[in-house]
């Protein structure tokens, strides 16, 4: 092993969460100490789990990129309520008590930093451990300052944000969007249109440190904050965490399509009884959730160029807020198709998932691949990772790719080159 190779594998990583002690940051905190205290095992992540040639041999992903191990992973965040992770795991319920008690002590550790909120954007939630501070500059330079001390305390060098909280309501793109000094401008006399995630996002690209969306929210959509990506030289990925039933649609659609089957109509409801279901309960923050969960069929089936297959579908999304089911997702689909001669049939899909235990392996790896994508001085917008996301992010004049199994051979292609770079000429 190289020198590089070996202070790669050693560094350590600092994972910062949003909120902190979520139900995904606890999840996926509690599986990465739970495999390096007792060895449960990490399913479901691309680059723990697959495996590619490298070197003329076959590894594991993350072996032949060299990627931080995850006994080297170290943790941190914001949150509006006042807890620890292992507390707050426990009431998320995703995981059982018996799981979490050899890792109870580390998780009782983990306490989040006070977080930044805004009622506008997200209604239905009651904080109790915010900033206390009146302008919306302070509150990014309070988060730039935060980001700066947990690197320093944990003795990270490399830091990783990812927002794995609520959805905000929806907000569609103004002026102090566009540029980097209208954004900046609107810092400084608090514009309205400046979410508290934009904050966290403006405050993590300032700092260094790459970022995921994990929501539909509008965050580094803007123009501004790519721009500034750009500027800092810091990669960005989203948007909004491909768990349950758009991985199912970016899964079956394909092949329907691929078959040249009709379609008529494609009718999908959830139920999910978590904080996200109780958000989703606002008209306006659904809004958001489902432009994104809409915008995958449409760009996969092509209606404007398959008319006579597509032209007629209807296409109907639907959140469900259901207390008693928690973070045990349930997903139903009715596909109505057609096929030869016009005559109809029909596709029904339940899908019973658990939305945590779905987001934290997609949390590991876009940390990881994040991380090496600074290391390789990519920056902006990574088009490369839309495997993971329900809402692809892209680059200007680069079509959004819905499908999965094109979305995973662009994932797998820029790490395979990565795996085996070409000699320098």
């Amino acid at each position: 092993m190289s020198e590089e190779q070996m202070s790669v594998e050693e560094n350590k990583l600092l994972m910062i969460f949003l909120p902190g002690v979520g139900a995904v940051a606890t999840t996926f905190i509690a599986g990465v100490l739970a495999n390096t205290t007792v060895g449960k095992p990490i399913i479901g992540s691309v680059c723990q789990n697959q495996r590619m040639i490298s070197d003329h041999n076959v590894k594991i992903i993350s072996d032949s990129l060299s990627l931080p191990k995850l006994s080297n992973l170290r943790f941190a965040g914001w949150d509006i309520t006042e807890t620890d992770a292992y507390t707050s795991a426990l009431k998320a319920d995703v995981l059982n008590a018996q799981d979490l008690a050899p890792i109870k002590d580390q998780m009782a550790a983990i306490k989040p930093m006070k977080g930044v909120f805004n009622r506008h954007f997200v209604p239905s939630l009651e904080p109790d451990f915010v900033k206390e501070l009146t302008s919306k500059r302070a509150m990014v330079n309070a988060l730039m300052q935060d980001i700066s001390d947990s690197m320093q305390k944990q003795n990270c060098e490399d830091a990783v944000m990812v927002w794995c909280g609520s959805t905000e309501r929806y907000t569609a793109v103004q002026d102090v969007h566009q540029t980097i000094e209208a954004f900046e401008e609107g810092l400084d006399q608090d514009h309205e249109a400046i979410s508290p995630s934009m904050m966290y996002a403006y405050a993590a690209i300032k700092s260094g440190v790459p970022f995921a969306n994990g929501a539909p929210n509008l965050t580094i959509d803007v123009p501004a904050l790519q721009q500034l990506a750009i500027k800092e030289e810091v990669p960005i990925a989203g948007k909004d965490f491909k768990t349950g039933q758009t991985f199912m649609k970016t899964l079956v659609a394909p092949g329907i399509k691929a078959k040249s089957l009709g379609m008529k109509g494609w009718f999908s409801t959830n139920i999910l009884g978590n904080k996200d279901g109780l958000v989703l309960n606002e008209p306006e923050n659904f809004k958001t959730k489902e432009n994104s969960k809409l915008e995958s069929l449409n760009s996969i089936l092509e209606p404007d160029v398959y008319p006579d297959l597509y032209g007629d579908l209807y296409h109907s999304v639907k959140i469900n807020y259901y207390p008693p089911r928690g973070d045990a997702k349930e997903g139903w689909d009715n596909i109505d198709i057609f096929g030869w001669m016009g005559y109809p049939m029909q596709i029904k899909i339940n899908f019973l998932c658990r939305d945590s235990i779905l987001a934290a392996p997609i949390v590991l790896d876009l940390s990881l691949l994040l991380w090496l994508a600074k290391k390789k001085k990519r920056s902006g917008v990574q088009s490369w990772l839309s495997f993971y996301f329900k809402h692809p992010q892209n680059i200007a004049k680069e079509a959004v790719v819905h499908q999965l199994h094109t979305q995973h051979e662009n994932l797998l292609n820029q790490i395979q080159e990565w795996s085996n770079p070409q000699p320098e000429s």
